[in-house]
């Protein structure tokens, strides 16, 4: 599943090739987004902006119209000079957005809808949502709060927890756990004050870092895969995450995994740098 590094990126890409221009046609798969089109037709609006919050993408067009998209599992947003030859095939496009210079395409995007401002702000699932743990306003106080009130949540299940800190995913949950060397079926309510700050300060620093701008104008969503480590090689990118019975990074103990939560998602940890028995 995309995390909010990666929407962070596409939201970036997206808003530098279509912001200020004017939508010359659109296209959808969808009907509920096709009806919309239908009452108030996209074409002839002005592209406002197009951010992310957490791993939810918005595109903000004028005459108070909102799209809201959520790619899960297997979503994708890409740009295209027009006639460009698309990278996927024309069955997996739900949205096409056309302007002059350039078509933003949503392939098998499983969460679409147009908003206007008021009908977002009660969206359900996303009137909810944490800090963006990459917003330029971010307050680590704030997200450590909220995640002090989740005493009741094992650690891993927390930081999936979009309304505690909106961003995480699967990937960061273990890298965020082991790199504050905090055994990830603790429960919250267990940790110290320093705990939860190294988490969340943890959490930014770690996104940030995937999130950097080296593309200079060009338009470029891939950067490469995600890495915690701060290593060059691509074998050595990741502290814990994918490497069940590979060899701990700093100790040599080999990685454990197992399904957490609700969810079943899967977690991995060192068992000797993030122990057990200070579980309670």
């Amino acid at each position: 599943m995309p995390e909010g590094d990666t929407i962070f990126r596409a939201a970036r890409t997206l808003n530098r090739a279509l912001c200020g221009e004017v939508v010359t046609g659109f296209e959808t798969q969808l009907p509920n987004l096709s009806r919309v089109d239908f009452d108030s037709p996209i074409a002839g609006r002005t592209i406002e902006k197009v951010e992310s919050h957490g791993k939810w993408l918005l595109m903000h067009f004028s005459g108070d119209l909102i799209l809201l998209t959520h790619m899960l599992m297997s979503g994708s947003w890409h740009i295209y000079r027009p006639r460009e030859e698309w990278q996927r095939p024309f069955s997996d496009m739900r949205i096409v957005i056309k302007t002059e210079k350039f078509w933003a395409v949503a392939f098998n995007v499983p969460i679409a809808e147009f908003h206007t401002a008021d009908t977002l702000r009660r969206r359900q699932g996303f009137r909810s949502l944490g800090q963006d743990v990459l917003a330029a306003a971010f307050d680590p106080a704030q997200s450590v709060d909220s995640l002090r009130v989740r005493g009741d949540l094992e650690l891993g299940v927390a930081l999936l927890t979009q309304s505690v800190i909106a961003g995480l995913g699967n990937v960061f949950k273990s890298e965020v756990c082991f790199a504050c060397g905090l055994n990830p079926f603790r429960k919250v309510a267990s940790l110290l004050p320093e705990d939860l700050k190294c988490l969340v300060e943890t959490a930014r620093r770690f996104l940030l870092a995937n999130t950097t701008e080296t593309s200079g104008d060009q338009m470029i969503t891939y950067t490469g895969m995600r890495r915690t480590t701060g290593r060059s090689s691509f074998e050595e990118r990741l502290w814990v995450y994918g490497r069940r019975n590979d060899p701990c990074r700093k100790c040599g103990t080999p990685i454990l995994s197992r399904k957490q939560g609700s969810d079943a998602r899967i977690t991995f940890w060192c068992p000797q740098c993030q122990p057990a028995a200070s579980t309670l």
